[in-house]
């Protein structure tokens, strides 16, 4: 069942349209993916969808009762005025629950006191399963499980709204619409304010998602672990394909081939109808050339309205059937004009790309790069030392880690930049070699786009604009000012420059941020075209997963270098932590070091342990018992049988309170056990 649906659905400012003829919907259970190029109006068409914007044309049906959950780029203004902590936040997702709760705690202790009815008991039961099924004794547990995923932590869960930062609202904002669970999530750009830890964590979550989503991402490895439908979007309106992000790509080459098969064919049926009709219109079979004449004059307007895909249809029902359902204008009744409707006719064409190759200017040595003891950083600020580095001609290093773990200062000291702390780094023979840079420093922004590349290699004007319109640099696009360009158009730009360069050695600080899908796509083809050698720095994990041979990942201070791909690395990660749990708890287990350098006796340990372990099994206990009186009441009720009642309402009263008191004892002997190891 569709919860939400459109009907050519577009958007229009003044004379310029956004995108038309969006028909799609969402299954209760849909997992969708929504791709296109920047400026193609997907961020304009999830405003229609959850009903901030209204479309210039068509409609959106919205199932009765549907719950919908939305997440902008920006939330920066989701919190204005608001100033208690996120932690606070999160509890108002629950009010209803822990009123409910409330209710429950009065209830009981009305009953210990004996005042009890039928009307009562039954209020009470039903009450207690619904708590029970929507999750009233597990919402604080979810709510620390969802903070910590997204990268909050302890002394944060207390930081008031109005105190976080743009990205920090906008996670907020995404960790309550986790909690609150609504029949339809919408994301844009979800990833955007997220480390890799926490978007690894969040697939996780969306993956067991019981709902619908709709994800707007540049993000094609969360795309292809999340989603099973993607929707591709362009002006002219949306198509849909099964499966992940990589399923996707294998559809589209066969639909696009398939596209111009139909094309290539309709093309050859109406010229050939048309060479009959040419000679026959005026001899002998005047009249069967009219009729050919009539019917391929339909065939072509149909086309002509309802696009390639109309073709499919020409052929299994016929252009009556189609025509009818088509909004057509009067086909052409002579033979001329009929021959201008076929010229008109254009095969399918995709969405405009950047059409960039990567070439050599010299082969280098074996050898591209080796460390030895190498310390990155400044001077009194040591970032991270290296295991031994060796790179071959040919190779992709991925070279990934958080934020500010250093990376751009490798890339910086690699350059001669800056001087490593110590060690070595050596560069290979008759190495070129090209940079990337992230912020895109090196662009003049005075400068416009045409002079920029200029400035870097000296051609004829009519030489630069075609070599920029490969970029997607168009007419005057090439006369802008850098300083005004957005993100993906500096990227580009950039990336635009680093192919005259004909480098046999790539530094890439981030090459993918900023640009679409398909302009990433580009880049990824060439990237794997490319005949050097590249070291690559990068959250993108499906071109690092795509691209490396060897991945070099930084973690607390320490650079490890891992030769093989990355799928391997992560499972080689997964059998690390796996190895660093199962030793903490047999270190656990037996001693553990103290504050003052003396480690706890293992009579000691055992004792803080038996402890804890003992009111832990009365906490079971007292939940066991619990359980069994609910039921035990719930019987009793339905059986009429008021001394049982009276006496189970004083024994779960009793038994509740004693729970509530094992739980706060635990508590004091866990924060005791806690100081007791701080200080000793």
């Amino acid at each position: 069942m569709s919860i939400l649906s459109t009907s050519s659905v577009g958007q229009s400012f003044g004379a310029y349209d956004v995108f038309s003829g969006v028909t799609v919907s969402i299954p209760n259970d849909g997992k969708i993916g929504l791709v296109g190029p920047n400026g193609v109006g997907k961020t304009t068409l999830l405003y229609i969808l959850v009903g901030m914007s209204s479309p210039s044309a068509g409609s959106v049906h919205i199932a009765r009762g549907t719950r919908l959950g939305y997440l902008s780029q920006e939330s920066s203004d989701a919190f204005l005025g608001r100033s208690h902590s996120v932690y606070a936040e999160m509890l108002t997702v629950f009010a209803e629950l822990r009123a409910t709760a409330d209710r429950l705690r009065a209830m009981e202790a009305t009953m210990a006191e004996g005042e009890f009815n039928d009307e009562l008991f039954a209020t009470y039961s039903a009450l207690q399963e619904k708590f029970e099924h929507d999750g009233g004794y597990d919402y604080d547990l979810r709510i620390r499980q969802v903070l910590t995923g997204l990268g909050f932590d302890d002394v944060s869960w207390a930081q008031s709204l109005d105190h976080l930062s743009g990205g920090q609202k906008t996670r907020a904002l995404l960790a309550r619409l986790l909690l609150e669970k609504p029949d339809l999530l919408v994301l844009d750009e979800p990833t955007n304010h997220l480390d890799v830890q926490a978007i690894e964590w969040l697939e996780g979550m969306l993956r067991l998602w019981d709902g619908a989503l709709l994800i707007v991402s540049h993000d094609r490895y969360f795309l292809d672990r999340v989603v099973n439908t993607i929707w591709e979007m362009s002006h002219v309106g949306i198509e849909t394909y099964r499966g992940n992000y990589s399923a996707y790509l294998l559809q589209r080459q066969d639909r696009w081939q398939q596209k111009q098969i139909a094309f290539d064919t309709f093309k050859a049926h109406a010229l050939k109808e048309m060479d009959y009709i040419r000679r026959n219109i005026a001899g002998q079979r005047t009249q069967m050339a009219q009729g050919k004449l009539s019917r391929l004059a339909r065939e072509v307007e149909a086309v002509r309205v309802g696009g390639l895909d109309i073709i499919g249809t020409l052929n299994s029902k016929g252009w009556l059937q189609v025509s009818n359902q088509l909004d057509l204008r009067r086909p052409a009744q002579r033979v001329g004009e009929l021959h201008d409707a076929i010229s008109s006719l254009r095969p399918p064409t995709r969405p405009p790309v950047l059409k960039m190759r990567l070439h050599t200017a010299m082969r280098s040595g074996n050898i591209v790069l080796r460390t030895t003891g190498l310390e990155v950083g400044y001077p009194g600020l040591s970032l991270f030392k290296t295991e031994d580095i060796e790179l071959f001609r040919e190779e992709a290093a991925a070279l990934i880690g958080p934020n500010g773990s250093g990376k751009t200062t490798f890339l910086r000291t690699i350059l001669e930049e800056m001087p490593p702390l110590a060690g070595e780094i050596k560069l290979g023979a008759s190495l070129k070699v090209g940079y990337f840079a992230q912020a895109h420093d090196s662009l003049n922004p005075e400068s416009t786009v045409l002079n920029e590349l200029l400035a870097h290699k000296h051609m004829l004007l009519g030489e630069a604009r075609s070599y920029l319109a490969r970029f997607l640099f168009q007419g005057d696009d090439v006369y802008s000012q850098i300083g005004t360009l957005s993100g993906g158009e500096r990227a580009r730009l950039a990336l635009a420059i680093l192919v005259l360069e004909e480098a046999n050695f790539l530094l890439l600080d981030e090459p993918t941020n900023h640009l679409d899908i398909p302009a990433q796509e580009e880049l990824q083809m060439a990237l794997e075209a490319f005949a050097g050698t590249i070291l690559l720095v990068s959250h993108d994990r499906y071109l690092v997963d795509r691209l490396g041979t060897q991945i070099w990942a930084l973690e607390d201070g320490r650079l490890h270098v891992h030769n093989g791909p990355y799928q391997e690395y992560l499972a080689w990660r997964e059998q690390e932590t796996s190895a660093a749990k199962t030793e903490m708890q047999a270190e656990s287990s037996s001693t553990e070091p103290t504050g003052n350098g003396r480690t706890l006796s293992k009579n000691e340990q055992r004792k803080w342990t038996d402890q804890l372990q003992t009111i832990e099994n009365q906490v079971h206990a007292a939940e066991e018992k619990l359980t069994q009186l609910t039921a035990d009441l719930q019987t009793a009720t339905q059986t009429q049988q008021i001394d049982i009642i009276h006496r189970i309402s004083h024994e779960y009263a009793a038994a509740h309170a004693e729970l509530e008191g094992l739980m706060a004892a635990w508590e004091a002997l866990q924060e005791e056990y806690e100081v007791v190891m701080a200080e000793t």
